[in-house]
C-alpha cells in the first residue's frame, strides 16, 4: 500500500500563508518579512561500532548530518510557521551488506534527505500553542530521540498545549504519519513493522507484523503535567490506534532540605490493553520505582521495574510502544542506552546511574550499570560510560560526545557480548 504523505501540500500551504502575511506585516515585501524570522540547526558527525566477542561480525556506520529549521516571524497576532530540512551522508563508507552496517544510525542508504517539519502554528507566549503539519513531538511514549542518532523522528498531525497556570501543562495530539530517523518520508507504520513495508527504510525497530499488514492509522493522546511543591506529577493516556490503549503516569518528589544533599523518591505505572489488536491480545502493566539524592553538580539514582508475566497476552504480557520499541527512548526508569524492560518482555530490571558535572558544566560525566531478568531473554546486564564536553566560549555550541554501553546476556543477537561505542560531535547554531 502507498503510503500517505501531504508534505508538499505543507509546503504549499506555508507559502500562502507566508504570501497572505505580507499586508499585515506593515505592507513590507515578503523579502524583508521572511528575514525576520529564525534560522537555526545543528550539524553532526556520528560514528557506531558494534564490537561482538564472538559471532555475529562486528557492525559499524559512519554518518555526517545536520537538521536546519527556519521559523517565520508571527503575524495576525499569534500565526506562524515553520520549515525543517534532515540530510545525512555515510560519505561513501557504507557497505552493502546490513549484517555489518549499523543500519540503525541511518539506514543502508548512502544518502538520506528529507523534510523533516512543516507545520502552520498559533502561539500565546507561556499560555497556549497549537500546531498542524509535520513537527518534532516531545512526550513520554512518542518523541525523536534527539541524541541518539544523526537524524530524529518526527510526526505527521496537530498538537496543541494549553497552561492555565504557569505549574501546570496539557497536552492533546492526533498523528495519522510519521517518519522514523532512518526513512526519508512520513509513513502510516510504526516500529512493528518491517523495513520496506510501504516503501519505507525503517531500521531499528521491533519487527513483529509482515509486509501484508494493514496500515496503522496513527494515534490520539492526551496528557497533564503538573510541578508544586517539589513534585513533578505526570498523567497520559495514548490510543495506539490498532495496538494498544495505555495508561501512564509518573511522579517523582524531591525533598529540598536547604542542605547541598536532596534527596528524591518516585513512581510509575503503565497499564495496557486491546483484545483486537494487530499484535494479537495487549494486556501488559508495568510498575516502577526510583529513588536517588541530587548533590551539587550532579545526582546519584536506583531505578526499578517490573513488568508481570502474562499467559495468552502479546508477548506474554510485553508493553506496546509503537514508537519507542527497539529505539530505547521510553520513560521506563530502568531503560539503558541500548533496551529496556519494553523490549525484553516480562519479569524485571534495575539500573543505577550517577552523573556529575565538572569544571563549570563543560564536562558531564554518566554512568550507570543495568541488570534484567525476564522470562524470555533470560538475564543479561549492561554498563554504561557517557562523558560530555562542551567547550563553551568561542566554541559554544560545539559538544564531544562518547557513548559506550557493554552488554552481555541472552537477549543479544546468537546471545554474544558486545560493545557499542558512540563517537558523537555536534554544533549547534
Amino acid at each position: 500500500m502507498k503510503p500517505k504523505h501531504f508534505g508538499k501540500r505543507t509546503v504549499m500551504s506555508v507559502a500562502c500563508a507566508c504570501a497572505l502575511a505580507a499586508p499585515a506585516v506593515h505592507a513590507e515585501t515578503l523579502g524583508s518579512f521572511l528575514a525576520q524570522g529564525q534560522f537555526n540547526g545543528v550539524v553532526r558527525s556520528y560514528y557506531f561500532s558494534r564490537l561482538y566477542t564472538s559471532k555475529p561480525p562486528n557492525a559499524n556506520a559512519f554518518a555526517l548530518g545536520g537538521m536546519f529549521n527556519y521559523t517565520t516571524p508571527t503575524f495576525w497576532d499569534g500565526f506562524g510557521m515553520g520549515v525543517s530540512f534532515f540530510t545525512a551522508s555515510d560519505v561513501g563508507t557504507h557497505g552493502a551488506n546490513p549484517a555489518t552496517t549499523d543500519t540503525t544510525l541511518m539506514g543502508l542508504a548512502p544518502n538520506l534527505n528529507a523534510l523533516g517539519q512543516a507545520y502552520v502554528q498559533y502561539a500565546i507566549p507561556h499560555r497556549l500553542l497549537i500546531r498542524a503539519g509535520d513537527q518534532e513531538i516531545h512526550n513520554p511514549w512518542i518523541n525523536g530521540g534527539f541524541g541518539s542518532r544523526i537524524l530524529v523522528s518526527t510526526y505527521q498531525g496537530v498538537t496543541a498545549e494549553y497552561s492555565p497556570v504557569r505549574q501546570l501543562h496539557l497536552y492533546g495530539l492526533d498523528i495519522n504519519n510519521w517518519k522514523s530517523r532512518t526513512s526519508a518520508n512520513y509513513n502510516n507504520d510504526n516500529l512493528y513493522y518491517p523495513t520496506n513495508y510501504g516503501g519505507d527504510t525503517l531500521y531499528g525497530g521491533e519487527t513483529k507484523l509482515g509486509i501484508g499488514a494493514p496500515p496503522t492509522t496513527g494515534t490520539v493522546a492526551v496528557g497533564a503535567e503538573g510541578h508544586v511543591a517539589g513534585l513533578n506529577a505526570q498523567l497520559w493516556y495514548y490510543n495506539f490506534n490498532q495496538f494498544a490503549r495505555m495508561f501512564y503516569t509518573n511522579d517523582v518528589y524531591t525533598l529540598k532540605t536547604g542542605s547541598p544533599v536532596d534527596p528524591f523518591l518516585g513512581g510509575q505505572y503503565v497499564s495496557e490493553t486491546n483484545s483486537n489488536s494487530l499484535l494479537g491480545n495487549v494486556d501488559s502493566r508495568v510498575e516502577g520505582a526510583i529513588a536517588g539524592v541530587q548533590i551539587p553538580h550532579g545526582a546519584l539514582s536506583w531505578g526499578y521495574d517490573h513488568v508481570p508475566l502474562k499467559t495468552g497476552a502479546y508477548g506474554s504480557g510485553s508493553v506496546v510502544s509503537p514508537y519507542t520499541a527497539g529505539y530505547a527512548t521510553d520513560p521506563l526508569y530502568s531503560t539503558s542506552m541500548i533496551r529496556g524492560m519494553v523490549e525484553l518482555g516480562p519479569g524485571s530490571g534495575w539500573r543505577t546511574k550517577f552523573d556529575y558535572n565538572l569544571l563549570q558544566n563543560k564536562i558531564h560525566v554518566g554512568l550507570a550499570y543495568g541488570q534484567y531478568r525476564t522470562y524470555l531473554a533470560g538475564p543479561s546486564h549492561d554498563v554504561y560510560a557517557d562523558l560530555i564536553y562542551t567547550p563553551g566560549g568561542r566554541f559554544k555550541g560545539l559538544s564531544i560526545r562518547d557513548r559506550v554501553e557493554v552488554s552481555k546476556g541472552r537477549a543479544n543477537p546468537g546471545g554474544h557480548s558486545f560493545i557499542y561505542n558512540r563517537v558523537m560531535l555536534a554544533y549547534a547554531f
